[in-house]
């Protein structure tokens, strides 16, 4: 492949993010329980379909990933702990994509 052009460097990264997690993903609730919204309504079906298929896989290849599925699944539902690997795998894919430096990733 060759290099980036300056200008749409980060444009599928962040269309793929926005589209899983959008605004209408905020934390609502009641009686003091918080409720996470949907990874979206407008969704790109397929990236949303890899992105849970990588949150399957990942814990068995880093230490903080398992350790933050074994943390969520202590506190229930298995499928919570899937998505929250999952966002925490957009979350540092996002790191590297606006060019900050690797590093281990911290749960």
């Amino acid at each position: 492949m060759g290099a980036r052009s300056g200008t749409g460097g980060t444009a599928p990264l962040h269309r793929a993010r926005s589209e899983l997690l959008r605004p209408d993903q905020r934390v609502a609730g009641s009686a003091g329980k918080a409720k996470r919204g949907p990874l979206s309504k407008q969704r790109n079906v397929h990236l949303q379909t890899v992105l849970i298929e990588a949150a399957h896989l990942a814990p068995h290849g880093n230490p903080a990933l398992a350790e933050l599925k074994q943390r969520e699944l202590a506190r229930g539902n298995p499928n919570r702990a899937t998505l929250a690997v999952a966002r925490k795998l957009v979350a540092y894919l996002m790191a590297a994509d606006q060019g900050h430096e690797p590093r281990q990733m911290a749960a």
